[in-house]
């Protein structure tokens, strides 16, 4: 009885790099897509937190970054759900917001620290280092979240 040959070495050669592209492919689409949602909601937490530094939280910077984060954290939600990983979802609406709210709770911390330190810890004051305390923050949680939500939030299979 013939038995069937095995395929040619380079077809599972072939099949792993199509398969490491559309991985790839992926990964730099959902990065892009993060960038712009991330950007609309920077805009958002910036913008937010300056309005409060000089009104009503002039003297409660951190507060109002909080305020200001918890916001851009909404925008943010609505954005990946509803774009960036629309085809990772695998659990219900409210599961997933609890998670994602959550990893937002630690990134927003990593921003409110990286602002307390320097405004109050190094006694950087301006208005110019607090954004720019911020702008770090913000930098560092970023890369959290962009990890957090690919592992726990969104972490269904794409489709």
């Amino acid at each position: 009885m013939p038995t069937a040959a095995p395929p040619p070495p380079t077809r599972g050669v072939a099949h792993l790099l199509d398969t490491l592209r559309g991985a790839i492919d992926v990964l730099y689409r959902e990065v892009i897509k993060f960038g712009v949602v991330g950007a609309l909601a920077f805009v958002v937490d910036i913008g937010l937190a300056n309005v409060l530094w000089h009104t009503v939280l002039s003297e409660k910077v951190t507060t109002a970054k909080l305020i200001s984060g918890a916001v851009a954290t909404l925008v943010a939600w609505v954005g990946n759900r509803q774009w960036t990983f629309r085809h990772r979802r695998s659990r219900r609406a409210h599961h997933e917001v609890a998670l994602f709210f959550g990893v937002n709770i630690v990134a927003l911390g990593i921003a409110a620290v990286a602002l307390f330190v320097s405004h109050y810890g190094l006694g950087f004051e301006s208005r110019l280092a607090d954004n720019v305390a911020t702008i770090v923050g913000i930098g560092l949680g970023t890369l959290f979240r962009f990890w957090a939500y690919r592992r726990f939030v969104f972490s269904g299979e794409p489709l």
